[in-house]
């Protein structure tokens, strides 16, 4: 009522009042028909036009009660109210409106919670085509209903068919009402079919209609081929309409799935670069705000993108934002975009010339650049638009702009690269996301226990169960095609613009986005565009141009050449441009075969290696191939910034080998230890990765590794180490896996990396093999290696294939590495030492000096500390890697240093034996097992012995190759230690192995020595290399053999005497003895003294053994056996030649030792007996070989010396002891040879002053003393032997006087022309003259044999051989040569002993003749005897000039004791003896008694020379035979009568020729001789009458008488004489006539008177 006075006051009042009502909710149904007629009337009235408003939207909002007509009449009014001319109204009008909409649409909401609950909502059913079906609706869904149908009507221009009364309504406004219900109730549209209806019937086309200007038109064509002219775009609306479908895709994408693709693929052409800016700019926006959806995106994925014959949407909106960025970079007049790019591929990559001041804008003092991005001379700012994530957009917000607005340079690009960072971020998130909850679901259901977090699509679609699969491959299949679709539009877009960007913050995200969209293609499996991607960010590490070559050859071969297409346009074009403003950072070397100058890295550059860095890091698991490429990229950067690897494969910042060409500036100095830290932690989360992506890491740097082996060969550059080092730290961090990557890795590095030409490359290979390794075995395994053998050998056997490399240093890092495994490992490598132990063997002569050494270090270590800890199986190869350092010849300290150690090893082995023993048997038993089983034969070397034996084996075996060795002092070292070895270990082997080491080992040893030895070069060595100077004894290699030689027999010698009680047992021994004895044989013969002696001194050993003695009769002394040991040889003169060898130990011990366990068994005598025997031949043949004169001589001629012929001979009394049972005539005749050929041996004139005595005193040689004692052991075991061996004495005999003889005639040897002795008297010898031979001096040993023989007769004269064999013939016969000669004798003392010796013989054999006379054995001797006697007592020799009275008086007295010996043995016996022998004896009595000197003497000399004693002996005893009264046989009167009357006649001569002469001689004194003579005729004249006085008449013969008396007148006629001394004997010799003066007596005789 009051409204309806149109007064304004009252009009007010009244709406206040109604509006307090309607608050109140006391309005009735009618009552608001009725308030709002009034409303209307006032607005018709333009009255209180706020109030209304006011009024209308409180009644409104405080209930329900207005429905259908009044509301649309309300809603009209408001319309009406907008349209005023007054511009607060109309504002006011329009937000009414507004809320008057969204009040019609919120009671909807509301009507329908309330029946929710009552009635079911009814199915949606699409495509309802009843237009009018609002009957099934409620109220208030009605009034919504045709409230958005009247609106869609009044933005179609057409009629509305509720909102009656509308007079205008403008689009702009219809849209904005339109787009905020669709906004704020999509939930209207979508349950209730009438609404949705009306979307797909009314609104769908009325956008697309509306949208027809903006399709159709193109800017800059003024004129267009249709005739109608072209609408032009309208920005409110275009914006509105832009806004309309933002929310129609946006709310109800799922009911307008045609519909929104039409709208996308507008949206998609509004970029096109010939619409205008603003279209563009909000048709970015509107794409934005599609793109912070992804689940969005990923509806038009499925949608579209994946259905058959639907336009490619999601791809198509990528592409187009793509193209769009593009276009923006290329200048705008020309038409067509595609041509344009197209220019892109035409950079003909000409030389990188920068600008001069390109680099340096940045760093100019306070210029700050705007972040832009710049693009070959575009420069296009980068303005904040938005946070992340969220698409604010301006120009879709610019509601009261009619005109379209000016955008700013920058804004449309700006927009288009947060849209595709949103996408990107929007995508990767929701995949990951969802990829997370299938794997996580994967992992609760699965019942297997899955092995890593990111399992492989292949492994889960196996573990997950059918449903949950069905659902993965629908989402997975989702997730493929979107990557698909828009991986190349964005890596087109992103490439470019991180080619532009100049603003740190922008190439951050692009770089960011990219890494996003590698990781996640990686992993979805989708290997192309992974590959694209992470190309793109490794072409942005690199400097420009220099990229192309490396990716380009790297992803050729793994993309295998694919080009990416948007809409047909290639991709790949987009090349950094070189003229980009930034900042350089560093300058370095590009790594390429041919240096080519420097290349530049901008900290761009840096930027992306950073994010490389980072893909890599956090998303390794999901690069697979792409490794390759990633890594190629950051050998490259590493290389150009000069990193070098250093230990353990970490790189630091180090100067290029090339110098100065890598320059860094302080800005990049600060980030390489950063970058170096990311790089070495990249490879440290390699542990992270599953094993799949671990091999790609590796095969990857592997690959990359052999690239870089290209580049090196051929030249010394520094290689690029990058890759070898990166395998060793991912090896490093991967330990505790190690087994799955070790062979890939250590087998790259072996067989390529470690024999590769370049040094330093080599020397990395194996610097990462060794410290892989050393650190797989320190590294703390589950299980522990100790438990894990397989595991072990396979850390340790690329050690051992290192081996196979020929390079030195890489062997020596091989080397080294075990020693320091040995220092940390050694206790426990167990199953490992084979190898390493291999690994040091394998080092071969040729491989110089430093490497033997260092494995030679290693070996040692092995032997000091590491024995106990090893398998004994292996000691074996201990054994032979320690021998074969023996036999290298590099080092001499080093292989006698072996032998050492070899000694060391088998001192451990003694230690030890019982342990290693009891393991090797076990052990054995284990492989004796597994052999039977495989059914083949166990192979060992020396198999049958038992294992430890054959260790030991092993060790013997290795020594006696070292024993023949080129060199003598590792020849002698090894050789002592041979035999040391055995000597104190030899106890502990079986005693059947002793049969292996007598003839494999000892035998096989002598032979080999044997043939070097007599093989050895003559020739002289000046000096043993250096300074050393060789002793003449050792100045030929046959010398130094000689040594070996020696040393080799005698070892094995003493083994077999000291271990004769072991060895004798053995089936062989007998053989082992005679080849012993051979090669003792072959030795002694030898042309070399050294040699020869000691092989007889080795012969002494082995016969001075005594047989085994049982313990329980051991004796505390040495055993006495009944055979006495021969002393050790004395100290043969000489120098150096009295070594006595001295036992190892004594035989007592040994024997107490082994009698607990077994006794020793007792050989039978045979047996023994033939080993002696066999000694004998040995000696026989070494003997008479070595004594055998040559028969012709040089200077070269060998001639034994006379040790070893001492030594010789002494050999012989040993032996004989065991062989005189059996020593027959035979025997003693081979010996006598000997014997004699011995002796007969000259000495060369150098040697001769040593063994010589001098010539006065009469010593015996060595030699000679060894012969007579040979001889004199011969004689003594005759005498005790039985009967039979006396048949020997004569061949004694003989032998002995045999050497008699050599008193007066020495020996000759051969043809040899000798110096005598007796020539060395005068004139002194000429020491060393060449090879002058000087006869011994016989005198002595000749004498002395002598003794022997006297000696000898006295005790056996009367034996039967003796007397038979006619000895004492032979003994006279012998003594009359000395006896003969007398004074020739070469020795005054040779006579004299030969008459006392044949005094002595005579009166022990004349009386054996004497009984023997009537047998006639003696008959031959007496003509001998006489001969002798008659020889020396009247010899032809002349005594010296120089001989004193005093010596001829003693020599007188000698004749005078052999008449002697005549008176009184010889004819008192004479009926015994045969007659002529007695008239031979009386002759020369005769003969002596009477002087009968030669005329030629002077007179001085013949008072000595008369033999007055001798003179009257003969004749006394000549007499005392005459008239012997004891004649009892007519034939020894016939002797005495016969002697008289000789004297007589004798006496009668001398006087009548003295008469005669002095007559003659008138006044001259007769010579004085001849006056001596009538003197001692007349004397003896005297003596025979005294003498016949004395007889008994009847003994004198009457002859004789008459003969006395005749003499009488002869000697008065001497009384004229002048001499007195004739007178005073003449006295004498006539006064004993006085007796014959007596009266004749006449008697008648025979009857005459």
């Amino acid at each position: 009522m009051g409204c309806g006075t149109k007064e304004p006051k009252i009009t007010q009042l009244c709406l206040a009042a109604i509006q307090r009502l309607m608050s109140h909710e006391v309005v009735s149904e009618t009552a608001a028909g009725n308030i709002i007629n009034m409303l209307w009337q006032l607005m018709e009235n333009s009255l209180e036009e706020l109030k209304l408003l006011q009024t209308v939207l409180v009644l409104l909002t405080t209930n329900t009660v207005v429905h259908d007509e009044a509301l649309s009449k309300a809603i009209v009014l408001c319309f009406r109210l907008h349209f005023t001319k007054d511009n607060i109204t109309n504002n006011t009008a329009a937000a009414t409106v507004r809320q008057v909409v969204t009040v019609v649409f919120e009671r909807m909401v509301a009507e329908d919670e309330q029946h929710r609950d009552i009635t079911d909502q009814p199915v949606l059913v699409q495509g309802n085509s009843n237009r009018r079906s609002v009957s099934t609706l409620k109220p208030c869904a009605k009034d919504a209903y045709m409230l958005f149908q009247d609106l869609c009507q009044l933005v179609n221009a057409d009629a509305p068919y509720w909102l009656v009364g509308m007079t205008e309504m403008t689009r702009t406004f219809g849209l904005e009402l339109l787009e905020s219900v669709l906004n704020d109730f999509p939930q209207v549209f979508l349950q209730h079919q009438e609404f949705s209806f009306l979307l797909k019937e009314r609104v769908c086309p009325l956008v697309i209609k509306l949208f027809s200007p903006n399709i159709k038109f193109r800017q800059g064509s003024s004129t267009s081929s249709s005739p109608a002219p072209v609408e032009k775009p309208y920005f409110p609306i275009c914006m509105r309409l832009l806004r309309v479908v933002s929310v129609l895709i946006k709310q109800f994408y799922t009911l307008l799935v045609t519909e929104c693709e039409i709208f996308l693929s507008l949206l998609v052409k509004f970029l096109d670069a010939d619409k205008p800016q603003w279209l563009r700019a909000v048709a970015v926006e509107s794409i934005h705000r599609l793109c912070v959806q992804p689940q969005l995106l990923r509806s038009f994925c499925q949608s579209y993108d994946m259905k058959q014959h639907s336009t490619k949407v999601f791809r198509d909106i990528v592409n187009a934002l793509g193209s769009f960025i593009q276009s923006l970079f290329l200048v705008p007049p020309t038409g067509n975009p595609a041509a344009t790019n197209q220019a892109g591929n035409n950079n003909s990559g000409g030389p990188v010339s920068a600008p001069a001041n390109s680099g340096m804008l940045g760093i100019g003092g306070g210029v700050t650049l705007l972040p832009a991005f710049e693009y070959r001379g575009t420069w296009i700012p980068i303005l904040t638009i938005t946070v992340q994530g969220s698409a604010k957009a301006t120009y879709l917000e610019m509601l009261d702009k009619v005109e379209p607005p000016t955008i700013p340079e920058g804004y449309a690009m700006s927009v288009a690269f947060h849209c595709l960072l949103d996408l990107v971020r929007g995508i990767t998130s929701m995949i990951e996301g969802e990829l997370g909850e299938v794997e996580t679901e994967c992992q609760t259901t699965t019942t297997e226990a899955v092995s890593s977090p990111t399992q492989s699509s292949e492994q889960q679609e196996l573990q997950s169960t059918s449903d949950q699969m069905d659902k993965e491959i629908v989402s997975r299949a989702v997730w493929e095609e979107m990557v698909n679709a828009c991986w190349c539009g964005l890596l087109a877009a992103l490439s470019l613009l991180l080619d532009a960007s100049t603003d740190e913050a922008a190439t951050e995200n692009i770089l960011k986005a990219e890494l996003t969209m590698a990781a996640l293609c990686g992993r979805l499996g989708l290997v192309t565009s992974r590959d694209a991607f992470i190309t793109a960010i490794c072409k942005g590490s690199l400097p420009p141009h220099y990229a192309l070559t490396v990716l380009n050859t790297t992803t050729a071969a793994t993309l295998s050449n694919k080009s990416y297409s948007i809409q047909g346009q290639s991709v790949m074009m987009i090349s950094p441009s070189s003229e980009s403003h930034q900042q350089v950072v560093a300058v370095g070397q590009p790594l390429a075969v041919q240096p080519q100058g420097t290349v530049m890295l901008t900290s761009k550059n840096i930027q992306c290696m950073r994010t490389l860095l980072n893909l890599a890091h956090c998303h390794g698991a999901v690069l697979g191939t792409s490794w390759q490429l990633v890594l190629a990229t950051l050998q490259h950067l590493v290389w150009i910034l000069g990193l070098k690897p250093g230990s353990g494969g970490a790189l630091k910042p180090g100067r290029a080998v090339e110098g100065p060409s890598t320059v860094l500036t302080t800005a990049v100095m600060t980030d390489l230890p950063v970058i170096s830290n990311i790089l070495s932690r990249l490879f440290e989360s390699s542990q992270y990765l599953d094993d799949v992506s671990l091999h790609h890491l590796i095969n990857a740097l592997c690959s990359l590794s052999l690239e870089a082996m290209d580049m090196a060969y051929g030249n010394n550059k520094e290689p690029s180490l990058f890759a070898v080092a990166k395998l060793l730290e991912t090896g490093l961090v991967n330990m505790h896996r190690i087994e799955i990557l070790w062979r890939p890795l250590t087998g790259h590095l072996l067989e390529k990396v470690c024999q590769h030409p370049n040094s330093r490359m080599r020397e990395w290979g194996a610097e990462a093999l060794t410290s892989l390794i050393k650190a797989g075995l320190t590294f703390n395994h589950d299980p522990p290696l100790s438990q894990n053998q397989r595991l072990q050998l396979l850390l340790l056997n690329p050690l051992k294939e290192m081996s196979n490399i020929n390079h030195p240093d890489i062997r020596l890092k091989q080397l080294e590495c075990v020693l320091q495994i040995l220092q940390s490992q050694g206790d426990s490598l167990g199953p490992g030492w084979p190898l390493v132990l291999g690994v040091m063997g394998a080092i071969r002569n040729d491989q110089g000096e430093s490497l033997i050494r260092t494995a030679f270090q290693c070996l040692q270590l092995v032997v000091t500390d590491f024995l106990p800890t090893m398998p004994c199986t292996c000691l074996q190869i201990v054994v032979d890697v320690a021998g074969s350092f023996g036999l290298h010849n590099q080092e001499l300290n080093i292989s006698l240093t072996s032998i050492g150690l070899l000694w060391n090893i088998s001192d451990y082995f003694f230690q030890r034996g019982e342990t290693i023993e009891k393991e090797l048997n076990k052990e054995e038993a284990a492989q004796q097992k597994q052999a039977e089983e495989k059914g083949v034969v166990l192979n060992r070397p020396f198999h049958p012995a038992p294992p430890f034996d054959c260790l030991w084996l092993c060790l013997y075996a290795k020594l006696g190759e070292l024993c023949v060795d080129p060199r003598p002092a590792v020849r002698k070292s090894a050789g002592q230690t041979l035999f040391s070895t055995i000597g104190a270990h030899g106890t502990l082997l079986q005693h059947s192995t002793w049969h292996t080491v007598i003839w494999k080992v000892l035998f096989h040893l002598l032979d080999r020595v044997r043939e070097s030895s007599t093989t050895a070069d003559k020739e002289k060595i000046e000096s043993g290399g250096g300074n050393i100077l060789i002793h003449h004894s050792r100045d030929t290699a046959e010398k130094q053999w000689a040594e070996t030689w020696v040393l080799t027999l005698a070892g094995v010698a003493r083994i077999f005497n000291t271990r004769r009680y072991l060895l004798q047992p053995l089936g062989d021994f007998s053989r082992a003895w005679d080849v012993l004895l051979d090669h003792i044989q072959s030795a002694a013969l030898s042309k070399n003294n050294e040699v020869s002696l000691a092989a007889l001194k080795s012969f002494q050993e082995i016969l001075q053994i005594v047989s085994p003695v049982r313990d329980s009769d051991k004796p505390e002394t040495p055993p006495a056996v009944n055979v006495p040991v021969p002393v050790l040889l004395g100290p043969v003169s000489g120098p150096s030649l009295n070594r006595p060898f001295v036992r190892t130990d004594s035989i007592g011990e040994r024997l107490g030792r082994y009698s607990s366990s077994e006794p020793p068994v007792v050989t039978d005598e045979l047996e023994d007996l033939n080993l002696w025997w066999a000694a004998w031949n040995t000696w026989y043949r070494i003997g008479s070989e070595s004594t055998k004169a040559p028969t012709t001589f040089d200077k070269l001629t060998f001639i034994p010396s006379q040790p070893f012929l001492t030594a010789l001979i002494q050999i012989f009394p040993a032996l004989y002891q065991h062989i005189k049972t059996g020593f027959n005539m035979d025997d003693l005749q081979k010996l006598g040879v000997i014997l004699h050929s011995a002796v007969s041996v000259p000495i060369s004139s150098d040697a001769s002053p040593f063994i010589l005595p001098s010539y006065t005193e009469a010593v015996l040689t060595s030699l000679q003393e060894a012969v007579l004692t040979a001889l004199d052991v011969l004689q003594k075991a005759i005498c005790v032997g039985p009967e039979s061996m006396q048949i020997m004495y004569p061949a004694i005999f003989n032998q002995l006087l045999a050497f008699v003889e050599f008193s007066c005639k020495p020996p000759r040897y051969g043809q040899l022309e000798t110096k005598h002795i007796a020539n060395a008297k005068y004139n002194q010898i000429q020491l060393f003259a060449p090879a002058e031979w000087v006869a011994l001096n016989y005198v002595p040993f000749a004498e002395r044999s002598l003794d022997v023989v006297v000696d000898l007769y006295q005790k056996t004269a009367c034996h039967k051989a003796v007397v038979n064999e006619k000895v004492l013939q032979n003994i006279i016969k012998t003594l009359r040569v000395p006896l003969s000669l007398k004074y020739s004798c070469p020795s005054e003392s040779t006579w004299k002993l030969a008459v006392s010796s044949l005094l002595k013989v005579l009166s022990i054999g004349l009386p054996v003749a004497r009984q023997h006379a009537s047998s006639g054995k003696f008959d031959s001797m007496w003509p001998e005897l006489a001969n002798t006697f008659e020889d020396f007592l009247f010899t032809k020799s002349i005594p010296p000039d120089n001989l004193s009275i005093q010596e001829f008086q003693r020599n007188e007295s000698i004749d005078v004791e052999v008449v002697q010996l005549i008176s009184t043995e010889i004819l008192p016996y004479a009926n015994f003896i045969p007659k002529e022998f007695v008239g031979q004896i009386m002759t020369m009595l005769n003969k002596g008694s009477i002087h009968s000197q030669s005329s030629s003497f002077t007179e001085a000399e013949i008072d000595i020379r008369l033999r007055e004693e001798f003179s009257k002996m003969c004749f006394e005893t000549l007499l005392q035979f005459s008239f012997s009264n004891k004649v009892t046989t007519p034939q020894e009167g016939y002797i005495s009568r016969m002697a008289l009357s000789v004297l007589l006649k004798r006496s009668q001569d001398v006087l009548h020729r003295y008469i005669e002469d002095e007559r003659l001689s008138g006044k001259c004194p007769l010579p004085r001789q001849q006056v001596t003579e009538i003197i001692f005729v007349l004397k003896a004249v005297s003596t025979l009458i005294d003498s016949l006085k004395k007889t008994k008449p009847e003994n004198v013969d009457g002859n004789t008488w008459a003969q006395v008396i005749a003499l009488y007148p002869t000697l008065v006629e001497c009384i004229t004489c002048s001499s007195s001394e004739v007178c005073s004997a003449l006295k004498e010799a006539l006064v004993p006539f006085k007796d014959f003066m007596q009266p004749p007596t006449s008697k008648v005789q025979n009857g005459e008177s």
